[in-house]
């Protein structure tokens, strides 16, 4: 744990994006040499039966010698999925205007929750 704590103690620079239940931290810190890295963490929300809620966070460490490469290829990806699919997000889970209709919330009524198996990927 000393070195990670170390390494990440010192945030230089910060800005933060808000896409729904989830939340992406963008962060420049330093190395203990003194160099500058970037961290993207993406922390979702996630509620519990109780009403009680809980983050899950997933982060990407990126160095200098990586961002080139990194932009080319995510600008390579993020081109090809609007060139294939357009800009309209097509996902109901991810319309801001999206309520259910009542087929929805039957079928979800109907499904036994004793179907279903809880599974923690964080595990695999």
């Amino acid at each position: 744990m000393g070195d990670n704590f170390t390494m990440e103690q010192e945030e230089i620079f910060s800005k933060v994006m808000r896409a729904g239940r989830r939340t992406y931290f963008f962060d420049v810190r330093a190395t203990k040499a003194g160099d500058f890295y970037l961290t993207i963490t993406e922390s979702k929300k996630f509620t519990n039966d109780d009403g009680s809620f809980h983050y899950k966070k997933h982060k990407i460490y990126l160095y200098k010698e990586d961002f080139e490469e990194f932009k080319n290829v995510l600008t390579e990806m993020t081109d090809f999925i609007i060139e294939e699919k357009g800009e309209e997000v097509i996902s109901e889970r991810h319309q801001r205007d999206y309520k259910k209709n009542e087929e929805t919330v039957e079928n979800q009524t109907a499904t036994n929750s004793s179907d279903f198996t809880d599974i923690d990927f964080e595990d695999i």
